[in-house]
């Protein structure tokens, strides 16, 4: 085919291509109101604002507690679903500011109470031990003291301590940094559960029996951290996944 035939095939498909289609915004929260849609499980000693259009958790260890804090997305996300949000580790002397637990839950759900998560929520407290029941994914990012990046489906298997490595890394580069803010990109495509950061594909995992609904949470402890432009949006699917 001469150059003057295929760049006017070229020209045509152009012309007739189908356009992508943009995804569906669900829920979005920009943080420049108050947190009437949100419900925070949180420890005695630890605050949760509204700081100056953002989300600011600022979780501190008590006299008889460890610490601990989840702030829950009132509504229920049925997926396939694409959750994206802004977080930064504060580091500017506070006395929390301990660059540690940038976590997350997604698709969780309450086995003895699966349409209504918020049963529990004055027994749990913040407290995580009291998360383990839970139906859901969970990363822990930068954890134990910024040394651990983690991804586990809850309820864990006995022998989960034996991580696959694809799912516990300890490289630098997969830790918090001070006051860096990172885009976060949670994923729940029928058997296609992944996070992402900055664009970055950091876990991916296959399920075999993907949780399709529930509910989600960031989560931290003995940390400061700001959160912004939570959105939630559907992802377009050809009807072909399972």
């Amino acid at each position: 085919m001469k150059p003057t035939c295929i760049v006017g095939v070229l020209f045509f498909a152009a012309m007739f291509a189908i356009p992508l289609k943009a995804e569906e915004i669900l829920f979005q929260d920009e943080f420049s109101g108050d947190l009437s849609r949100w419900v925070v499980e949180q420890t005695p000693s630890g605050k949760t604002r509204v700081i100056n259009g953002e989300l600011d958790i600022d979780d501190a260890p008590g006299e008889h507690d460890k610490g601990g804090c989840t702030v829950w997305f009132k509504e229920k996300i049925s997926g396939p679903v694409r959750i994206t949000y802004d977080a930064t580790m504060i580091q500017r002397g506070g006395p929390n500011d301990r660059i540690s637990d940038l976590n997350c839950f997604w698709m969780a759900s309450d086995p003895k109470n699966p349409e209504d998560l918020f049963v529990g929520s004055k027994e749990r407290s913040g407290n995580f031990k009291k998360y383990d029941p839970l139906r859901t994914y969970y990363v822990g990012y930068g954890a134990n003291e910024n040394a651990t990046t983690r991804f586990r489906r809850y309820p864990r298997p006995r022998d989960d301590k034996a991580l696959k490595p694809e799912y516990d890394l300890t490289e630098a580069k997969f830790m918090n940094v001070p006051n860096k803010t990172l885009k976060i990109e949670l994923v729940a495509d029928g058997r296609k559960i992944q996070f992402l950061r900055d664009g970055e594909l950091i876990f991916t995992y296959d399920d075999p029996e993907p949780y399709r609904e529930g509910w989600f949470g960031f989560r931290t402890t003995r940390s400061h951290i700001r959160f912004d432009n939570f959105k939630v949006t559907r992802v377009p699917t050809d009807g072909a996944k399972k």
